[in-house]
């Protein structure tokens, strides 16, 4: 009953993944359509994020009140009404209208699964969990771009999408019973000494606030830079490759759907490295390889070169955000997770409120080209505060850490 739970939050996954990248492989067909500007698809991604925001911030009390079976339940009814508002808006304001419950419907299941996973299951669930949210995330495009190949229909691309969250919304109604039902046991594999450590922290200082938890605000810049780098590569990519390589829609939108899948072919792999190595490790690799992904972007090559660098990026973000969630209850104890993982979820998707929008603004000012530079950036910048907390965290455990070099 608990594998059939998990299976249950695996499609739920691939339901939060399948709007994610849709926006940005269909804008180049959308955009003439409502005659819009180009960064107006930077807008919509923030107000789709805004809501991700306000509901993971609230996740927490939300999901101790309603349990996360209801919050998941009525979380994909709300993104499957929000995706049918998209095929039937007739124009950008009825689209931002609808972005505001696809946001608020994701912010909560996402906080609350993750949540679940993370203390309940093991770090290859974890990493499998959002290999499912990869398998949305690619489907996605390719089912857009295969409406736009046959009838430039970009509407009827979204009422199909929004007919399989209608659909995955029955199948929740009819399992709503299996959450009071299974108890699943936490099996999670935390080193011993470092559970001792964090039961011991928090029982000194009760007025601690978890956003007070030393560490926490590092972390807090790690998501938000993450979230930034895979929301603006999911959303600009597809322009970049039609406005400076010269492809057409078709091939950007398929191009796109390597990306996400390099994210959820890595994810799946990631799941069986978790066994060898330790998530600090995956997420120092991971982030190596999405730099060099995002150094041959920025090389003046071949087109196709392009689809190389969105595949080693896509591979280099897989492990990292999982993991990242993962040592949730390791780095600051099970006592607040729940609480700073809807912290973190909220600071992740600021970075997918602000990061491409301001990306859309400065490209609409001067040109899409500065679209890898742009990359290289955000991932350093993940890569720094990552480290960042690496140290802050072995300083404050009183342990050796054995994984400062990447030869370990």
């Amino acid at each position: 009953m608990a594998t059939f739970l998990l299976m249950i939050i695996y499609l739920a996954f691939i339901s939060l993944g399948l709007p994610d990248s849709v926006l940005g492989a269909t804008w180049p067909v959308m955009q003439p359509d409502f005659g819009a500007p180009l960064e107006t698809a930077g807008f919509l991604f923030m107000t789709i994020a805004s809501g991700t925001i306000i509901s993971s911030l609230a996740s927490g009390k939300v999901l101790k009140r309603y349990g996360t079976g209801k919050v998941t339940f009525v979380s994909v009814l709300m993104t499957a009404v929000a995706l049918l508002g998209f095929h039937f808006a007739p124009s950008i304001v009825w689209l931002i209208v609808c972005a505001i419950p696809l946001g608020l419907g994701a912010g909560a299941v996402d906080s609350g699964l993750n949540d679940y996973v993370a203390t309940n299951y093991k770090a290859h669930h974890m990493s499998w969990l959002h290999c499912f949210w990869g398998v949305g995330a690619t489907l996605g495009p390719i089912i857009m771009a295969q409406f736009i190949s046959e009838d430039n229909s970009w509407r009827n691309g979204y009422f199909v999408i929004s007919g399989i969250q209608f659909a995955l919304v029955i199948f929740l109604l009819f399992t709503l019973p299996l959450w009071k039902k299974v108890k699943t046991k936490s099996d999670i594999t935390l080193h011993e000494k470092t559970e001792v450590l964090k039961d011991v922290i928090n029982e000194q200082d009760t007025n601690i606030k978890p956003i007070q938890t030393k560490g926490v605000k590092m972390a807090l810049a790690s998501f938000f830079f993450y979230c930034g780098v895979e929301a603006t590569v999911g959303l600009w990519g597809s322009s970049f490759l039609v406005n400076v390589k010269g492809l057409s829609v078709v091939t950007a939108a398929g191009w796109i759907s390597f990306y996400y899948a390099g994210i959820t072919i890595g994810r799946l792999i990631t799941g069986f490295i978790t066994f060898k190595m330790t998530n600090r490790m995956l997420i120092r690799w991971g982030q190596i390889i999405a730099l060099t992904g995002g150094i041959i972007l920025v090389l003046p090559m071949p087109s196709v070169f392009s689809l190389v660098g969105f595949i080693i990026v896509g591979l280099g973000l897989a492990p990292i955000f999982p993991c990242m969630l993962h040592e949730t209850p390791t780095r600051f104890g099970k006592k607040h997770s729940q609480t700073i993982m809807g912290y973190q979820m909220a600071f992740a998707y600021t970075g997918t409120t602000f990061m491409p929008p301001l990306l859309g603004f400065i490209a609409s000012q001067s040109t899409i080209g500065i679209f890898p530079i742009t990359i290289v950036i955000f991932v350093a910048a993940m890569l720094l505060s990552s480290e960042k907390l690496n140290m802050l965290l072995a300083k404050k455990d009183g342990f050796k850490k054995n994984d400062t070099s990447l030869l370990n």
